[in-house]
């Protein structure tokens, strides 16, 4: 069942508050964004960023970017730079609070020492399937490791022959001495420390140990005076480790760790996991393909970050997960460009339209207005000559009653030009397909002068002698599935049918036009010059048609009372 959302809500604002009303922490707030540099990010970080950099803004505080570069057999520097330009294009900045894990790792490894030091950490060498087989499950206790109670000094020397590389990969481990009962599995005498010989993006080959997420992440967060660590709900089971980490070396004013529901968008994977596997196996184009929910994804495809920001904001922040239709997403990118964007006219598969009666060599320049909700985006001059192109859909020989387009016999207006008549076609003598429709126009019905006539329908159109070529790249959700990680297998809920190029004309005005920039084409939706446009090849990605499907919830909501 997907979340309506119907307004935004915010339980960790209450929990700053009443911390800063005690005078908690100093009376500081400090947050931070810790994205591990083994993909890109995608919507659901988006939240995550805004809520990080938005409560320190809010409350006056401070917040670091920090990258969790534990695991370097799976990072890389191009997602390290690809994070930086996301969280800069949503609109934040971390001044000169840009950190890593790795910027640590000698503290992380002292701070290893002092837990051996006391009795709470030791080296074990246990393979990884016998520590899973001796962790216990959930309805009975682990049982203790035969090197559990290895003395402090064997302990401090193999680990420190541990950082020496004297071990093979996987032969030992530096685990917590917790308790192998607690009904928690994550206290039961985890991880702290394994050996992997990678190379690391920041530290090369200066290290073969690295610690663990759930080791690093509470001890990072101390180093740098976070005072609330908030982090999604998968690691709610995982706080008891964090404090205990804490506890254990005494860490003066430990930073809190918060949960939160992370984002669940319909017809939509959340995992960087299962992203690189579209990425690797070639579903998508890239990590940056208009059809991922990555942040690049969707700014390639057009989506500003006012549009992501505001959507942020209205699903709120809760504890339980739920699904938010991706209707949503799609209805604030709507809201924003209804205002902004430019309207043009484009037609997206071309139907050649002649005006018998309008002379051959003539050319007029008509005005035409960019937004008539947005007057200061001005004018432009769209020319009008005697063959056209317009919509193929906007043409039936044999229409159905309600059907207020060109058809035989009828009239329509063309927009900021003429009211014509359709009086006949032409149609390919093997097919039988319309390839022409020849029409006659009146000339005092031109658009801005009185007239008594009136039609139903009005159409847009691109004067045959001026228009541009275009690719049109029509996209739509990759998957078919509202929530496509029922499965087994996600990848077959996708749907092949996903992305649809055209062969388009575009009126004269968008020649030349930046990447990036933002339009409504008249009637099909809004759409961006893709950022891999040339000058050789006019390329549109639509970002979000114009049929709005959660203003009509929404409205059907407020009727019921809902």
């Amino acid at each position: 069942m997907t979340t309506r959302a119907t307004g935004s809500n915010n339980f960790i604002k209450d929990i700053v508050s009443e911390d800063l009303s005690i005078g908690k922490n100093s009376n500081r707030v400090h947050t931070r964004f810790p994205p591990e540099p083994n993909g890109y990010l995608h919507i659901g970080h988006a939240k995550s960023i805004c809520l990080n950099f938005g409560l320190a803004a809010e409350y006056g505080g401070l917040c670091n970017l920090r990258f969790d570069d534990t695991n370097p057999s799976k990072e890389d520097v191009e997602y390290v730079d690809s994070i930086q330009a996301d969280v800069r294009w949503l609109g934040f900045d971390w001044d000169n609070r840009l950190f890593y894990a790795s910027d640590y790792f000698e503290q992380l490894y002292n701070y290893a020492g002092q837990l051996i030091k006391a009795g709470k950490a030791y080296v074990c060498d246990l393979s990884p399937e016998q520590i899973r087989n001796y962790r216990g499950t959930l309805t009975g206790p682990g049982k203790d490791s035969p090197y559990r109670n290895r003395s402090v000094d064997e302990n401090i020397d193999l680990f420190r022959r541990m950082r020496a590389g004297e071990f093979p990969d996987g032969s030992r481990v530096l685990r917590a001495k917790i308790d192998m009962t607690s009904p928690n599995l994550n206290m039961r005498d985890p991880v702290l420390y394994r050996i992997m010989r990678a190379t690391h993006h920041r530290t090369g080959d200066d290290w073969c140990i690295y610690p663990m997420y759930d080791y690093a992440h509470p001890l990072s967060d101390a180093i740098e005076e976070v005072t609330h660590s908030i982090c999604t709900c998968e690691f709610e089971d995982h706080r008891p480790l964090y404090d205990w980490t804490l506890r254990e070396l005494n860490i003066k004013e430990p930073p809190q760790q918060i949960e939160f529901a992370r984002l669940n968008l319909s017809h939509t994977v959340m995992s960087k996991r299962k992203l690189r596997q579209l990425v690797e196996q070639g579903y998508v184009s890239g990590w940056d393909d208009p059809r991922m929910p990555t942040i690049s994804g969707l700014r390639r495809r057009g989506y500003t970050p006012e549009a992501i920001r505001d959507f942020c904001e209205r699903i709120g922040v809760a504890k339980a997960n739920s699904f938010v239709d991706i209707a949503m997403l799609e209805h604030c990118i709507r809201e924003d460009l209804n205002f902004r964007a430019p309207r043009v006219m484009v037609v997206l598969r071309p139907l050649k339209v002649i005006i018998d009666n309008y002379p051959e060599d003539r050319v007029e320049m008509l005005d035409a207005g960019y937004n008539s909700e947005n007057p200061q985006l001005g004018s432009r001059q769209v020319p009008f000559s005697r063959e056209l192109y317009i919509e193929q859909e906007d043409f039936l020989e044999d229409p159905p009653k309600k059907f207020f387009r060109l058809s035989p016999g009828r009239e329509v207006r063309l927009k900021n030009a003429y009211i014509i008549k359709c009086e006949r076609v032409v149609k390919d003598e093997k097919t039988g397909e319309v390839t022409e429709v020849h029409c006659t126009y009146d000339p005092a019905t031109k658009s801005g002068m009185p007239t008594d006539r009136k039609v139903k329908g009005t159409l847009h159109w691109v004067s045959a002698a001026h228009a541009v070529n275009a690719e049109v790249r029509l996209y739509s959700q990759l998957f078919l599935k509202e929530n496509p990680d029922e499965d087994e297998d996600f990848k077959i809920n996708m749907n092949r049918d996903s992305l649809e190029v055209l062969a388009s004309l575009v009126e004269p005005s968008l020649a030349g036009m930046a990447p990036g920039d933002r339009y409504q084409f008249l009637r099909m939706g809004y759409f961006c010059v893709d950022p891999a446009s040339s000058k050789d090849k006019l390329v549109f990605n639509r970002i979000v048609s114009l049929k709005d499907t959660w203003a009509k919830i929404q409205k059907a909501g407020d009727q019921t009372g809902k």
